[in-house]
Order: C-alpha cells, then structure tokens, then sequence
C-alpha cells in the first residue's frame, strides 16, 4: 500500500498528509506537525501516550477495535475513524495505515491521515473516473490535439469491437468508415478550435469491419485542458441511439404517411402516396398491386386471389423500371408463389436475405434475373386488407441500401399498409358510388341531340371534381310543333345522386310540358309548383331519407320559332343567355329574373327576341360563370369574347370556351348549350286563309296539291288529302270564324290547321255500325305524330309525315 501520493490534489500526498507512528502497543511513538496542526495536540502531550486514550472517545473504542484487527490481519488498512480534537470535539479523518516491520518480534504502525470529507471526494472522484473508464455503458474516447486515440473506455472498444489496449495513436478512421469517419472529425475540429462544446449530436455509425451494419449514436464532445490552460486535446461521450433513432424514425414516417395517405379519393392516388411514403426511408423500391376488381372501384373476391394491377411504383434504383410490370399492367400469380401466399394466407412475408434467381421471384417473376443485376438482396411483402376484404398487396425491397429488412420493418410496413387499405377501401366505395352516380347522371342528360330545321346547336357538360360529385345540371334540346324548338338548361341546386334524381325528375317534367306547347313562362310556373310539392313530399320523408330533399333550382327555357325567327324565353333564378348577332356583337338580354324554383306562388314573366339568321343563342348554368378564383363580370367578359371569335364549328366553339373559362377541376358542374338559328326560306312555308264553309275542305285540298306539286311532293299528295280533309272539316264543323291552313317543308312534311275553337279533338275507336269518329284515327295512322297547341285565340291541330326516301323536294335552302 502506498501511503503517500505524489498528486498534489490527493489528501494523502507528502505536503497535505498528517502522519504518525504507533508501536505495537498501539503507544503513540510518533507525530508529525501536519497531525498537530490538524487535531491540536501538541506533540509532548500524545508521545508515549496510548492512542486510544488520547485520540479516541470513548464510544468509539469498538470501532476502533475493528478496524486494528483487520489492520493486523491483512497488515494494512484503509478508512475513516474519528478522532478527538485537543478542544474535544470529534474529527473523521480519512487514514492509511501500513506495518512497518523492524528487527525483533515486533512491529510499528505508520499511519497518515486526512479530513474525511477531502478523502471521500478524491476517492469519489478517482472511482467515477475509473468507472468511466471500465463499467460506463456510455462509450469515452480522449483525442490529441491532432484527433489521434489517447485512450477509449470498454464501451467504445465494444462498439469497435476491438481491445481498448490497442487503440492508442489510431485515428477514427481506421475503426470506421471514410464518411462516418469526416463527419465526427469535421464536427470535434470546432470543439478544439473555440472550446464551445458539441452536445447529443447524432450520425451514422458504421464499422469498416461490417459497413452493412446501419448504427446510429449520439456524440457530446468537450475540449480538455491542464491547470495552465493548454490545450489538452478533445473528449467525447458517445451513446448508442440505434433502437431511439429507428423509433423516431418509424413515428416520423408514420406521421408522414397519415398526413400523406388518404388525402384524396382516387384509388390510384392513394396508392402511389403509399409507395411514395416508404421510398427511401424504409425501402429502395415499393411497388402497389391491386386485385383488378379494386382497381376498378368494385367489391373484391372473399378469397381475396386473382390477377392484379399494379396501381403504383416508387424507386431510387436506376434501371428498376426496366425489371419490373408497369404501372396499368395486369399480372397473373400462380398457386404457391409468394404473391399468391401473402394473398390467400392474408399474412406478410420477410425475406431478409434472397437466395439466388429463384427467391427473386418474389420481385420480378420471370423478369428476376435483372433484379439480381441490380443487386436486389432483401424483400417483404404486406397485404393490403380492410373490413375484412384482401385488397392486394405492397412489396417492398432493397438493392442500394445495405442493411437486411428486420422485424420492425416488416411491423412499420404493416402500419403502413393498416392506413393505407382503409383509404384504399374508402377511395374503392366511394370510386363504385360516383361511377353509380355519374351513370345514373349521364342516363339521365340527353343523348345525340336531333337534327333540326330551326337551329344547329352543340353541348358540352363538365361534370365537378371528385370531391363535390355529381351535380343537377341538365340541359335540353326538344323538338316541337311547327318546326320550332325548345332549348332548356337548368341546375338543382346542390350536389350528390339526389340532386341527380332531381335532376331527372324535373327534365322528365319539362318533356311532359314542352309536349303541351304552353309559353316559357306557363312551363317555369308549372315546374315552380312541381318542385314545391317535391319538397313539401319529401318533408315528410325526412327521418328515412335525411338527405333526399329538394331545396331549389334554377332553369331557363327558350323557344325558337325558324319560321318567324322569333325566340320566346323565361328564366326562373338562372342566368340569362348570351345572344350574338351575325355581325359578332356580343349581348345579355336582360330577361326579367323571376325566382328560383320551389318558392312557390310568384309569377314568371317571358320576352320575345328577333333572332336574324345566323344568330347565337348560347345557355349556361352559373357554374360557368361563378367560380373560386374569377369575378363574376370578368367571367362575362371572357365569355363574351369567346363567343364573338371568328365563326367556327359548334363544337369547336363550346370547347373553347369550357378551356378558357373553367379549371382543370371545376368546382361545379356546367351544362353549356349553343344553337345557332336558321330562319326557314319564304319557299318552304304555305298559309292560307279559308271561309267557314262547308267548301273550305276541298279548297284546302286544291291549294295542297298545288303546293306538294311545287315542292315535287306529288307522292305524298293522296294521304295529305286525307289528312287536310279530316282537319279542316273538323275546324269548320266545330269551331267559329275562319280556318288557317299552313304547310312547312322540312325534314318531315308539317301540316297545321287552326281555328277559333279551344274544343281538343279526341281519338276514339269507332264502332262498326257508327257512321263517324273514324277521321283522327286516320291521321293518326297517316302520321309519324300529330298533337294540338293552344294560342290565345284559339287551338292549332298539327300533323308530321315523314318524306319518302325517294323524294327530292324543291324549295329554297333552309
């Protein structure tokens, strides 16, 4: 045992030490001047005096007979005794005892002391710096100036997995690798150079001996110093945060990929975001296979097989591309291969280490021989399944990363995987619900639109974005009576397969009215009562159908007469049309507004328009004009310059002004209808005026034959005999005052009788023995269709007769 220390901060060193000497009687045979002046006692007053009288009290004497046993025993001793101070109070001294041997039987004791609390301090001190050294899990490693090894603890020699012995005068670079290695000298070279210390920094930690092993620590550095303040070299603590950073790792990702997964309703995208989420940070590539009935918003099979698509590929590998299916193609697994596994078993599958062509199978099928190229050494596999239902699967490899998938990656894929079927199903249900919708709103909007004598007209209906679905726009093109047309647009309000249904109804109705023949305006009041008593239906099924009710609509309907060239319009809360001229001036006629549909009770007033041929009417809903990001005045504007551009095809006319006007997703839908008018040729149409008399049907009958003659109609001459007789005798039998005839030459044969009478003529079936009633039957077996229109001085009886396909008729152009 060494008594003194050469330090000079160690309490039992020469110059702060008190020393004594003891016989074998424990007779005080020695006293330094340190032991006087730490105690008090003279030496004359303890020499040749037993310890233990003079230095111990007395309830301390057991103690101190202890602690000379074991000295003599182990013939040395360490520890802290008190001691009585000459003033009587007690010390604790921390002491050092050591036997002295000397000739003869006997020995003395050589002891040396120092205050208790200076001892456990420096022995406190020197202990933690050995357990830094030798037991601390946190690793130690002490640089020179030139960031050469001094010395590292068995922490970091165990992370080095090299002796601690052998590493004085190595470099960090000759444990790791050449990048890990810069970093932590790129990072010490400050603490050494400003002496501001590095704390919990953390990077990769990788061993040249094993570089595919990925570890992560933490560093705090500080720099060292002598009692001079010279500048001793670096130190640095040094933590293995592996596990820590990986879950602060698999928690980040997973808080991306709920920020990032889900965030549209579109199968597709919602696939690509997951495999945009897992590339790089877990993976180097990630590819998204859907069951084809997923894909296509359909219910999967229970037993979850089948070909898939793949929906999605994400990758950080050059030339991946070229081994793997594209995205859109459909593959086909067999019975047994992984794929087919983690389908049918629902489970995933980890591959850490591929073995070979074969195990790349599990990557590339029958394309794996380039997946081995690219270096492809570890997969997983992960069903996608929610509610039950096996939607596909995610495959997940590594080609430039090192490290093997582990457990937890397979665990974090899997979370993945949980969030991203349940979107996936989300998007698949509400994919299946829009198509639903959008085949029920495309059934219920007009087909090819009819050719007409009165105008050309073209359409363009753009449904909104997927997340404000279907709407209640509808638009309409009704051929009627007299050549003329109805053009019809109109919006239910809101969004949804109800307003769809509505939708439906409320064009149905307008066919039924536009039959009628009645005026705009007596078409917009009866849809105005329709739609209240919609809503006032529906109240009442509020609890069943929460959702289904009718809140309102807008709607403007339009007729076009091309033989008077005058159109007649009403509009019930919509927008008014836009009307150019010939000349390409561009107007909004302002119709009187009336209200919206549904209010119920208030009156509609219409207006008449002269419309010079070569006219544009164009209809609109107000999700053309009335969007987010446009003034509803710079929208007209926009609108009125699109129209009044040079002339151009119809259709090429409503696209360009759909491009110009609208956003890639709209917010609403928009029904556009543009009719440009004819006005038909003085030549094609005939009036006359006949007396009320019983000769009025064969003078009829003459001025008919002469003008089929002139129009080259001769063909047609016996059955428009027929007809004209049946109709005129009627309106001289029946009604008052005189009788209209009027022939118009179109696409079909017109003929219009009209009287004084608001009597309505009805079909019947004779009986054999009636001399009468057969005449409407008869026109009504002669005609493609026939009806009755009501003005306001009287009724109209129309017919239509289509022309022979061998007739050439003569006439002015329409």
């Amino acid at each position: 045992m060494t008594l003194f220390s050469e330090s000079p901060e160690d309490p039992f060193s020469i110059g702060r030490a008190a020393s004594a000497v003891l016989d074998h009687r424990g007779t005080v045979v020695g006293w330094g001047q340190r032991a006087e002046d730490l105690l008090g006692h003279h030496a004359d007053e303890v020499l040749g005096r037993p310890a233990a009288e003079v230095l111990v009290a007395p309830g301390d004497k057991e103690l101190l007979a202890e602690a000379a046993a074991v000295c003599r025993r182990e013939r040395g001793w360490f520890g802290v005794v008190p001691v009585v101070h000459r003033q009587g109070h007690r010390v604790r001294l921390g002491v050092r005892a050591r036997c002295v041997t000397r000739d003869g039987p006997f020995c003395e004791w050589f002891l040396v002391g120092a205050p208790a609390e200076d001892v456990v301090q420096w022995e406190t001190d020197r202990s933690v710096l050995d357990g830094l050294f030798r037991r601390s899990p946190i690793g130690l490693a002490v640089h020179a100036p030139d960031l050469t090894v001094l010395r590292v603890n068995r922490a970091i020699a165990h992370i080095g997995g090299m002796p601690a012995e052998t590493t004085r005068g190595h470099r960090i670079g000759d444990y790791l690798v050449a990048e890990d290695a810069e970093t932590i000298e790129a990072r010490l070279r400050p603490v050494l150079e400003t002496g501001r210390p590095m704390i919990f920094t953390e990077q990769s930690c990788r061993l040249r001996s094993d570089p595919a092993h990925v570890r992560y620590v933490s560093v705090s550095a500080f720099r060292t110093e002598d009692s001079a303040g010279r500048v001793l070299g670096v130190t640095q603590l040094v933590e293995d945060v592996t596990e820590r950073h990986r879950a602060r790792l698999r928690l980040a990702l997973l808080n991306d990929a709920g920020a990032c997964i889900g965030t549209t309703l579109d199968v597709g995208t919602t696939a690509r975001e997951l495999a945009d989420v897992m590339v790089p940070e877990l993976a180097d590539c990630a590819t998204v296979d859907l069951l084809e009935p997923v894909s296509r918003g359909e219910e999967p099979s229970l037993d979850g097989f089948g070909p898939v698509r793949r929906e999605a590929i994400a990758s950080v590998v050059p030339g991946a591309e070229d081994v793997l299916y594209p995205v859109g193609g459909l593959i086909h697994f067999s019975p047994g291969t992984p794929q087919a596994r983690c389908l049918d078993e629902r489970s995933p599958i980890l591959v850490p280490h591929v073995a070979g062509t074969a195990g790349l199978a599990a990557v590339a099928q029958e394309r794996a021989e380039g997946a081995r190229k690219l270096g492809v050494h570890s997969v997983m596999m992960v069903p996608l399944a929610a509610r039950g239902l096996v939607l596909g699967f995610v495959t997940l490899w590594r080609a430039r990363c090192p490290a093997a998938f582990e457990d937890d990656d397979l665990t974090l894929a899997g979370e993945f995987a949980a969030r991203a079927a349940v979107c996936i199903d989300n998007a698949r249900r509400y994919t299946r619900q829009h198509q639903a919708a959008l085949s029920l709103q495309c059934r219920l909007l007009p087909g090819e639109l009819p050719e007409l004598p009165a105008a050309e007209v073209a359409h363009q209906y753009i449904p909104a974005g997927a997340v404000e679905g279907v709407g209640g726009d509808w638009f309409d093109v009704i051929p009627l009576s007299g050549a003329r047309v109805a053009l019809v647009v109109g919006d239910v309000i809101g969004h949804g397969i109800d307003a769809a249904a509505t939708m439906g109804r409320l064009r149905t109705a307008v066919h039924t009215l536009a039959e009628l023949d009645l005026d705009p305006e007596e078409v917009l009041s009866h849809l105005d009562d329709l739609v209240h008593r919609l809503a006032a239906e529906q109240a009442s099924n509020s609890r069943d159908f929460p959702n289904d009710q009718v809140t309102g609509a807008s709607c403007l309907y339009a007729v076009y007469d091309p033989v008077t060239g005058c159109c007649s319009l009403a509009r019930a809360g919509h927008p008014p049309p836009a009307l150019v001229t010939p000349d390409g001036r561009v107007s909004f006629p302002e119709l009187p507004a009336g209200p919206p549909l549904g209010l119920g009770g208030l009156p509609f007033e219409g207006m008449e328009l002269p419309l010079p041929e070569g006219s544009l009417l164009a209809l609109y809903t107000n999700g053309l004009i009335d969007t987010r990001t446009t003034d509803v005045d710079d929208a007209l504007a926009r609108l009125a310059h699109e129209l009044s551009a040079p002339a151009r095809p119809l259709e090429e006319m409503c696209k360009a002004v759909v491009e110009a006007m609208l956003p890639a997703q709209p917010d609403d839908d928009v029904a556009l209808l543009i009719a440009r008018t004819h006005v038909l040729a003085e030549d094609r149409v005939a009036t006359w005026t006949l007396p009320a008399e019983a000769r009025a049907a064969a003078q009829a009958r003459s001025l008919m034959n002469d003008q089929l003659s002139a129009w080259g109609l001769e063909d047609m001459a016996f059955t428009t005999e027929l007809i004209v007789s049946e109709l005129v005798t009627n309106a001289y039998r029946y009604g008052d005052g005189p009788v209209t005839l009027r022939l118009i030459l179109g696409p079909s044969l017109i003929c219009e009788v009209s009287d004084t009478s608001s009597t309505a003529p009805h079909l019947r079936r004779a009986r054999s023995t009636d001399e009468g009633g057969r005449g409407l039957f008869l026109v009504a077996q002669l005609t493609e269709r026939w009806g009755t229109r009501y003005g306001g001085e009287g009724k109209t009886v129309w017919t239509e007769q289509p022309l022979p396909a061998s007739a050439h008729p003569r006439g002015g152009d329409v």
